[in-house]
């Protein structure tokens, strides 16, 4: 097993023989990304963020339709530019900006409810091949499969898990189809000072709204007046009980979605410095505080 300062130099090699810089080129390494690695590049034309990462089918990421997708983003001006790329890796332009964390969010709720909105939009007009559908709860439902043939540690939960899907698919508002982030965590919105962008778009596809305003809200520990705001924003209505409780819904099947991810990437994954049985726990215990709200101000669905 080679040692970090051996896979850090490796990278490092791999990354000067890139054939894309200009003059000579400073490397770094980028913290966050608990699926992926990303490095910062400065050459002599500017900022770079070069980006490793794999398939991996037991999450649906492919890495040839998040390249595709980012292409689409750069093409629909929302997103950096993609300046090179090859099996396994892609390079995109490094922005002066800075990475939301969940104050930001909370802080800008406008905007990012329009950016949001234009990614829905108009992304159905720059992407190309295949479709790709991403409903959570089937995700849910195909990690429940992937948990339980893989023998985790969370199996005697899982009949619990897929009955709490069932009861918060019951209580989605009909929709239109639109095209999703489907993983909208604060790290992923970047504020230039004069715009925001978006990043990282290894689960877009088609979905629903609710899922980027839940994952959006729940990500960023929205309060419920936060919450009715976003959907006043994006909708542009006052938001109706049924839609709050979509909303309230998808929140815990966002949260319920993101502790499987974690439950699977047990089995699978092993990013260095990365506890995925207390990453799972975090969410687990955040379901909990959201299910508990959900059920006091909308019941249980029978």
């Amino acid at each position: 097993m080679a040692d970090a300062r051996e896979i850090s130099t490796a990278r490092s090699e791999q990354i000067a023989a890139l054939p894309i810089w200009k003059g000579s080129i400073e490397i770094r390494p980028m913290i966050g990304g608990i699926s992926n690695e990303s490095w910062l590049v400065t050459d002599d034309s500017g900022g770079h963020v070069v980006r490793f990462g794999k398939d991996y089918p037991f999450h649906h990421v492919l890495r040839d339709r998040e390249l595709m997708t980012a292409r689409a983003a750069e093409a629909a001006a929302l997103a950096p530019a993609v300046e090179h790329a090859a099996p396994g890796v892609m390079v995109c332009k490094h922005l002066n900006a800075r990475t939301y964390g969940e104050a930001d969010v909370r802080s800008n709720l406008e905007r990012i409810a329009r950016l949001v909105r234009n990614f829905h939009q108009q992304m159905p007009h720059h992407v190309s091949g295949p479709g790709f559908m991403f409903w959570p709860f089937h995700v849910i439902r195909d990690y429940a499969r992937t948990l339980d043939a893989g023998g985790s540690r969370m199996r005697a939960h899982l009949p619990a898990y897929l009955a709490l899907a069932d009861e918060l698919e019951a209580v989605q508002v009909p929709l239109p189809v639109i095209f999703g982030h489907n993983d909208l965590l604060p790290a992923n919105l970047l504020d230039d000072a004069e715009r925001l962008w978006l990043i990282d778009f290894e689960y877009a596809g088609f979905s629903t709204a609710m899922f980027d305003l839940a994952g959006l809200s729940s990500n960023a520990s929205f309060s419920d007046e936060e919450s009715e705001a976003l959907l006043g924003h994006y909708f542009n209505r006052s938001p109706d009980t049924p839609l709050r409780r979509s909303l309230a819904g998808m929140q815990c099947a966002s949260l319920l979605r993101e502790a499987m991810w974690s439950m699977v990437s047990e089995l699978y994954l092993d990013a260095p410095g990365t506890d995925y049985v207390a990453y799972t726990q975090e969410n687990l215990s955040r379901l909990e505080a959201a299910l508990d709200t959900f059920h006091t101000q909308y019941g249980r669905v029978s």
